[in-house]
């Protein structure tokens, strides 16, 4: 019985892991919908979640409905705390805030900035021959996967007014809280690569759930060349 009783805590830890991380890449969900992912039963998922909140790594708030509001109790969903995020890596987080300290208390701010773009430099080479040819409309797509793929599990998904891509993992998170011109330059580059204005919504490193950016639907358009001729009278 012994055996078993170590097998079964191993299991649950395992799954619990696994409910963790569907929450980390994929933002806030509901009990039922965590279910439905994991191939498990929403009792089985409550009773992880359960303990998850006990221990403090996750948290539960009323859905956030958009637009007229359903009949009935707002469903529940479940987001990780800054502590839950703790648990995954957060990679030289004091050395690098110490390191920015000093940057900005001998540079400033603006030397701040600089930096925060100079540290983005390699991803906008990498990302923009990824985007080279790609048709608008698939952009934010083909970016969401290339930001996955260096750690920030993003998704991409289109609503009424345009895209959005979501990153429910920031690796530099902890150290964006007090320099917010990481999550500024991050944005001028999405703004860069994709041809558009864009508006980040929220961030994880001021206490939301996902870094969310919206692209509005009327700047998704192709700009054409003019050539040095065009226009002119003749």
């Amino acid at each position: 019985m012994r055996v078993n009783h170590e097998v079964s805590s191993v299991d649950d830890l395992s799954t619990r892991e696994r409910v963790a991380e569907s929450i980390l890449e994929n933002g806030p969900s509901t009990a039922t919908t965590l279910a439905t992912r994991l191939g498990l039963t929403p009792a089985a998922v409550r009773r992880h979640l359960e303990h998850l909140v006990e221990q403090g790594l996750v948290e539960s708030r009323e859905e956030r409905v958009r637009g007229q509001r359903r009949r009935g109790r707002p469903a529940r969903v479940f987001g990780l705390t800054a502590a839950g995020r703790d648990t995954f890596a957060h990679s030289y987080d004091d050395l690098a805030a110490e390191a920015l300290r000093f940057l900005r208390a001998t540079g400033g701010d603006t030397a701040v900035m600089e930096f925060a773009r100079h540290r983005l430099a390699d991803f906008r080479q990498r990302y923009e021959r990824l985007l080279h040819g790609v048709p608008v409309e698939d952009q934010a797509a083909v970016l969401a996967r290339a930001l996955t793929d260096d750690g920030f599990a993003a998704s991409a998904s289109t609503t009424p007014l345009g895209e959005q891509i979501c990153q429910h993992h920031c690796p530099v998170a902890h150290v964006a809280e007090e320099f917010p011109q990481l999550c500024e330059a991050e944005t001028e580059i999405f703004g860069e690569l994709l041809g558009s204005h864009v508006q980040r919504l929220a961030t994880i490193a001021h206490g939301d759930g996902v870094c969310t950016t919206h692209l509005p639907r009327a700047t998704q358009t192709t700009t054409n060349a003019v050539s040095p001729t065009e226009g002119e009278s003749s």
